[in-house]
């Protein structure tokens, strides 16, 4: 594992002790296997964005201080040059990068994400996660499945969409896709 989920692993572990949580208790509050939760903690395996979106709501901090450990400080705007947001290297499949993690008490997370060309045939990997998302279409053909129903986005297109139904995403053409992602808490 990388050196970042390894530190977030790290982070996971601290806030659950600090506040007297068992790992069961914590993975039932967030809603994962026991299992898996394990492994999140041993740095064994990614966390999914979904995950940490959702032990940061838990424990009332910003998706932000759980991938650096760092508190953003930005009140009244946030400028991020292009190619410089935060890189997030959660789920292997999909490469992310935050575009609000230096703006405090953000009520939305902005993120650039790349699908990587995949086996057409290989089955989407679903998440769910609470609050609802918004995603626009920048470069290359996805298609999504949100709660088993498909939509195919091209450069222009917008959905929206309640977060917490299963949905997967797989560029299409043989060409990753690139799209602009808001998730509302």
């Amino acid at each position: 594992m990388t050196e970042q989920v390894k530190q977030i692993a790290q982070r996971l572990v601290g806030l659950r002790e600090a506040e007297d949580m068992t790992c069961e208790q914590l993975a039932s509050v967030i809603g994962v296997p026991i299992e898996t939760y394990k492994k999140y903690e041993n740095a064994e395996e990614d966390i999914p964005v979904s995950v940490l979106y959702d032990v940061a709501g838990h424990f009332g901090l910003e998706l932000t201080e759980l991938l650096s450990g760092s508190a953003p400080k930005l009140k009244d705007f946030s400028f991020i040059k292009q190619g410089k947001g935060l890189n997030v290297t959660r789920r292997k499949e999909y490469t992310y990068q935050s575009l609000s993690y230096n703006f405090a008490h953000a009520h939305s997370e902005a993120l650039l994400v790349t699908v990587p060309v995949s086996d057409e045939n290989e089955p989407m990997q679903e998440t769910v996660h609470t609050g609802q998302e918004f995603n626009y279409m920048l470069e290359g053909r996805m298609e999504i499945m949100i709660n088993k129903n498909i939509v195919i986005l091209e450069p222009g297109d917008s959905l929206y969409f309640d977060s917490s139904y299963p949905h997967g995403m797989k560029a299409l053409d043989g060409k990753p896709a690139k799209f602009v992602c808001v998730i509302m808490r």
